[in-house]
């Protein structure tokens, strides 16, 4: 018998349901057992929860048929639980490191029947606040009974900070309800059965609070579920108890408290439900008002309370909007002040900004042409990448739509013949801007770019990722380029559709980049020339790469080190050739970042080493190669596809994961062999390691798990579904 059961309700969590996991299988207590249960979710959690149960035992997985709610899928886990204690921990939350090993010490010392521990709320921008009762963790006795120490009754009512007896939840046969709120009846029932209650003075579990997909955000008539959950709790309550009319009192108030706070919700209720909801507040509290009356609370908070008991909906109404007037002018009040302060920019570049503006914004008061497709890829670097493949597919499958590039000034003579184009910047481009139907990007369009009604923004991506980004990239501020995630976030808020080449990108996204888009995981169109490749496509990238047939060719592609631009992995070019023997011959292709940050160190041309960098087609150049050499690159997600050798070269492995942050260990799940040092990469290839058995089970294995949606038909998926709103 496990000590702790873990109970761990899954539904449309793939983005954080890894890290829950791994936050409490990875804890140095061992004596678990985790039971995940995937109640029908929609998403890939089902895929995921399959990976963990295949390499630990400790985690069994029970699938539901069909979806019935976090409350039903808790009672199911339940059942199966085996542990003295049981714990819920919610699929989107994560324990803090160390927090295991403490709940037991705490645990073994005190012999509870319910264990507090402490949290902390976790923003999705990054802030982390203490939960307030945690302050007084330390007032309460050891052990205590509710009646002895009341104040747990306003410890955050939820399930994931309790750790219960088993035998308790068996003792009062407890089942959770369906509908939200399920966590009242619940914390309040074995509260006021424990005989023995413990708390832990030490944040355990780290509460997150989304951005988007929370109950509490989402607006609707299910909280009205508030309802009978404290119905429940008073329905069931004990008046013989020891201290019974105190606990009854107190548990009233923190009842109205917990009415006033979702009523006060406006993310929660719409304004045509509100009235009814106040209705309901006011009819439970005459229900469950207690005949020796309860200590109500002074000031303004008191105000409301008899408000609520009075039913007066629209005085309470009348207050909120009176505060909130209150606030907008001390807002704007404080805003003037900082616009007056502020430094002023040359007269001429605030002229050209207005003017600009004023442009953009007349632009948008005409009508959206709906047969317009704008295009750009790369910050406007030119004509690539998904936007590409997708614009080649458009032309092909949607003639009349018109499909128009933005490219910087130094990059028009780099678009192939016959692709319309805007220079960015120019007036044609704000035009562009304002009236396109889709816009189509491989990353965000600029901040002042405004997403009109009717218009359909599609972001591609670039990659597959291999080091975190977006909101992930807050723990890692040594690797942050662009440290205004709100920003970040909403520019992602323009997306209608977000296009990945993998489920495990899917998860990541929607983690990273929490917003209300639509995936579509089609794979990456750009990849479709890769998938479709025959002999004569790569006789012909060879013949135009000047590589004969009979040459070895290996593409060395690092990546970018945005925490250390000026770093250069130690690589020599000559001495790398002389272990490919004398056909050997080498490519090397730096990040696109170089045409912005300054060129690297001179690669001496010679006869068998070549810069390719400024070749137009990154696909070209991997069907001319034979071996792809790289560190942390997502060019060897595409390259897979080939099913060529890649190896692995990541002299800096350990600083890069620390610093920059990575999404998994790409030297314990490589795509082919691994060198963490030079002269072990000149072995591999002298030995013939670089693609023996060891590294094509690799390949292939990585390969099943991020190239098995690159069929050649990813751009038609993503045209026939965004340009001619096809579903499927």
């Amino acid at each position: 018998m496990p000590l702790i059961s873990f109970v761990v309700p899954v539904y449309g969590v793939q983005g954080y349901l890894r890290e829950c996991l791994d936050s409490i299988l990875g804890q140095s207590f061992t004596d678990i057992e985790v039971i995940a249960v995937d109640d029908c979710s929609p998403d890939s959690s089902g895929e995921i929860l399959a990976e963990y149960a295949a390499r630990d035992a400790r985690l069994r997985v029970i699938t539901l048929g069909c979806n019935g709610g976090q409350g039903p899928a808790r009672n199911r886990g339940l059942a199966e639980a085996t542990g003295r204690y049981v714990w819920f921990v919610d699929s989107d939350d994560w324990l803090a490191e160390g927090a295991l090993r403490a709940v037991v010490e705490r645990l073994r010392a005190t012999d509870p029947d319910v264990l507090i521990v402490d949290h902390a709320r976790v923003h999705w921008h990054g802030r982390v606040d203490p939960s307030g009762p945690g302050r007084r963790f330390h007032l309460a006795p050891p052990v205590f009974t509710l009646a002895q120490w009341p104040d747990a009754i306003d410890i955050l009512h939820v399930s994931w900070n309790k750790v219960v007896r088993r035998s308790l939840l068996a003792r009062l046969g407890f089942a959770f309800r369906a509908g939200w709120y399920e966590d009242v009846p619940f914390t309040y029932q074995v509260l006021l059965a424990a005989d023995r209650i413990a708390l832990l003075d030490r944040i355990c579990v780290n509460y997150r609070q989304r951005r988007r997909g929370a109950a509490t955000r989402t607006p609707g008539d299910g909280h009205f579920a508030i309802f009978p959950s404290w119905a429940e709790v008073f329905d069931r309550f004990d008046d013989s108890r020891p201290g019974a009319e105190r606990l009854r009192a107190l548990l009233f108030r923190r009842m109205i408290w917990h009415f006033l706070k979702v009523r006060g919700n406006d993310s929660r209720l719409s304004p045509a439900l509100r009235g009814r909801f106040f209705a309901e507040m006011t009819t439970h509290y005459r229900r469950c008002l207690p005949a020796g009356g309860y200590p109500c609370p002074t000031g303004i908070e008191g105000l409301k309370h008899r408000l609520v008991a009075g039913g007066r909906h629209r005085t309470f109404g009348a207050l909120r909007l009176g505060f909130r007037v209150n606030a907008l002018v001390t807002r704007a009040l404080a805003g003037a002040v900082r616009r007056v302060s502020k430094p002023g920019r040359g007269a001429l570049r605030r002229l050209r900004d207005v003017i600009v503006a004023v442009y953009y914004r007349a632009c948008r008061w005409l009508p959206i042409d709906s047969r317009l497709a704008l295009y750009a890829a790369y910050w406007y670097r030119g004509y690539a990448c998904n936007p590409a493949a997708i614009y080649e597919k458009a032309r092909e499958l949607v003639p009349d739509v018109r499909g128009v590039w933005v490219v910087r000034r130094d990059r028009v003579d780099a678009l192939p013949d016959g692709v319309a184009h805007v220079v960015a910047g120019s007036p044609a481009y704000y035009r562009a801007l304002a009236r396109a139907k889709w816009l189509i990007n491989n990353v965000n369009w600029p901040n002042g770019v405004v997403k009109r009604p009717g218009s359909v923004h599609v972001m591609t991506h670039h990659g597959t990722p291999l080091k975190v980004m977006g909101l992930d990239q807050q723990a890692y501020p040594g690797g942050v380029r662009d440290p205004d995630f709100a920003g970040q976030l909403r520019r992602a808020g323009r997306w209608d559709f977000s296009v990945t080449a993998n489920s495990f990108t899917t998860q990541m996204w929607e983690r990273a980049y929490p917003c209300r888009y639509r995936t579509l995981e089609t794979g990456y169109p750009r990849n479709d020339r890769l998938a479709r490749a025959t002999a004569a496509d790569v006789a012909a990238a060879r013949t135009r790469l000047r590589v004969a047939p009979d040459e070895r060719v290996v593409l060395y592609a690092p990546t970018h080190r945005e925490h250390h631009p000026g770093y250069h992995p130690p690589f020599d070019p000559e001495e790398f050739v002389e272990a490919l023997g004398p056909r050997g011959r080498l490519l090397m292709r730096s990040h696109y970042f170089r045409d912005r940050a300054g060129p690297g160190p001179a690669i001496r041309p010679s006869a068998r080493v070549r810069d390719v960098s400024a070749h137009p087609s990154v696909e070209e150049i991997c069907l001319a190669a034979d071996v792809l050499v790289t560190d942390y690159s997502s060019l060897m997600f595409d390259y897979a596809i080939l099913d060529r050798p890649i190896v692995i070269y990541a002299p800096d492995w350990q600083a890069y994961r620390l610093v920059r942050g990575v999404y998994f260990d790409i030297t314990a799940e490589p795509p082919g062999a691994v060198a963490l040092t030079f002269p072990d990469l000149l072995d591999l290839f002298r030995t013939g390691s670089a693609d023996d058995d060891a590294a094509a089970k690799a390949r292939s294995q990585f390969r099943r798990r991020f190239c098995a949606l690159e069929d050649g038909r990813a751009a038609e998926r993503v045209v026939r579904r965004v340009l001619l709103d096809e579903a499927g």
